[in-house]
């Protein structure tokens, strides 16, 4: 499926002069822009800020990774239906109500004295999940060009890797100067200020012949997942886990999974064909995203700055200055290589370029376990960069595209919506995992980098698992160029 055979099934569009719809899409764009911005703040402004909050609210590094967690989850749950919700009763009416849940998200968790309350904020702030996709979605619908479209999605799928550095830079300012509480204030105005932008200067759009949304099978595809993401936190806590939890909510969610699967088989406006699910098109590319988040996600946004300000193990550097050596040079690198990936991957295929990304992340995380005990800022300078190009540059471009064009033509938002959702519970998992590797390995405050190294060998193995799962994504065909 390419990008003009799919718009008239997005929504109708309005026409013009070229003049004037020139003038349309790019503020169109800019709200748009406005809106990842403020969904990527959510993600990356608080990384340089997490031992803030840990020294601020006498936490543990694995309560707040939990906090991290909550918000992937939340994020990952409300991906499953908002996407399909918006093909229902307009795009802009759901985008510009995420935004706003999300600006009430980052007030309660500026307000948060314990870690409960944090977790409440993050939770709520995670119903901005699906903004890329439903962006994506909405650009579609104006921008009918596939060259054109593929350089602004690539564009707006950069900024989700990071905005240019500039959030991290300023997160750790603000922990460093202000508190932690300061980093959620500036997200809740940006948050503001982008519902605002989409509420007034978007063009509303939706399926036409989508006018039942299938809430039983909302309700149970939400409980099946939720309870799986709950019981695999459970189990990151090792010896600590609560054992029989864990098996209880694995049942919960394949009993509640195959009432959905039966739900969907049997009702005239399903939220998810199943015959979809059973598609490479969809659970290889699914399969594909989670694997690749679990394995670099908490390397770059949590193991990587925590190491650089460990005053014993690490480099013992402040939370502004951990951001100007690994996440911003990441997030510039990312990008920069953003709009050039989309391109790249529609003229020497998809899975060719994702492949490449991939390779080439492990091989930069490979780079840092070898080069961590050395305490080099110019090493970890270097690699931080390479994973900027590799993953957030290349692989998280591809896989955001391919829930594009894979997407089935009658429910353009349901592999764009699954797939956003996979990217947040890889997030969340690879918090969980990774840093639950990290406290297996040395459960004291040593002064010792053997746990950062440890989580970071474990997210190369979940990696390269994630190079094996892409050969199983069928080719977008329609969607690449042909010479």
């Amino acid at each position: 499926m390419n990008v003009s055979q799919s718009d008239h099934r997005t929504g109708d569009r309005t026409t013009g002069s070229p003049g004037g719809r020139t003038t349309r899409v790019a503020v169109l764009v800019a709200a748009l822009l406005t809106a990842c911005i403020a969904f990527q703040l959510n993600a990356s402004m608080l990384s340089p800020a997490l031992k803030s909050i840990e020294d601020s609210l006498g936490a543990t590094s694995a309560e707040i990774g939990l906090t991290q967690t909550a918000f992937f989850t939340s994020a990952a749950l409300f991906s499953l239906f908002l996407p399909r919700l918006g093909d229902v009763i307009g795009r802009r009416k759901v985008l510009a109500g995420m935004l706003a849940l999300m600006a009430v998200g980052c007030v309660v968790a500026a307000l948060a004295q314990s870690v409960p309350m944090l977790f409440v904020g993050r939770v709520i702030q995670g119903a901005s999940g699906p903004t890329v996709p439903l962006c994506l979605i909405m650009l579609r619908v104006e921008v009918t060009e596939p060259k054109r479209y593929g350089t602004l999605l690539g564009v707006i799928t950069a900024v989700n890797g990071g905005i240019a550095g500039a959030d991290s830079l300023a997160g750790g300012f603000l922990a460093d100067n202000h508190g932690f509480q300061a980093v959620f204030w500036a997200m809740a105005v940006v948050a503001a200020v982008a519902t605002a932008l989409v509420a007034t200067l978007t063009p509303e759009s939706k399926v036409p012949a989508s006018n039942r949304m299938d809430w039983p099978g909302v309700a149970l595809i939400v409980v099946s997942v939720g309870s799986l993401l709950i019981a695999l936190n459970e189990a990151g806590k090792l010896a600590a886990a609560r054992w029989t939890l864990v098996a209880v909510l694995v049942a919960v969610s394949a009993v509640a999974f195959a009432l959905f699967w039966r739900t969907e088989d049997r009702t005239d406006h399903p939220l998810v064909a199943t015959r979809h699910l059973k598609q490479r098109a969809t659970w290889a590319t699914l399969l594909t995203t989670v694997l690749t988040m679990t394995g670099v996600f908490a390397v770059m946004n949590g193991l990587i700055p925590s190491f650089a300000q460990d005053a014993r193990a690490g480099l013992g550097m402040s939370a502004q200055e951990s951001a100007w050596w690994t996440l911003t040079p990441y997030a510039l690198a990312g990008l920069a290589m953003g709009p050039v990936a989309g391109r790249l991957a529609a003229t020497f295929g998809y899975g060719r370029v994702l492949r490449l990304g991939l390779t080439g992340s492990v091989a930069s995380v490979v780079l840092m376990i070898v080069t961590l005990p050395s305490h080099s800022r110019t090493m970890l300078l270097v690699a931080s960069v390479l994973v900027g190009i590799t993953y957030a540059g290349v692989a998280n471009i591809v896989l955001n595209g391919l829930g594009i064009v894979l997407s089935p033509g009658e429910n353009p938002g349901f592999l764009p919506g699954l797939n956003a959702g996979a990217f947040n519970l890889g997030a969340g998992l690879s918090f969980a995992l990774l840093y639950a590797v990290k406290t297996a390995v040395l459960p004291g405050d040593a002064a010792s980098a053997g746990g950062y190294t440890a989580g970071m060998i474990t997210g190369v193995l979940i990696l390269a698992a994630a190079i094996a799962t892409s050969f199983m994504i069928p080719k977008p065909v329609a969607a690449e160029a042909h010479h």
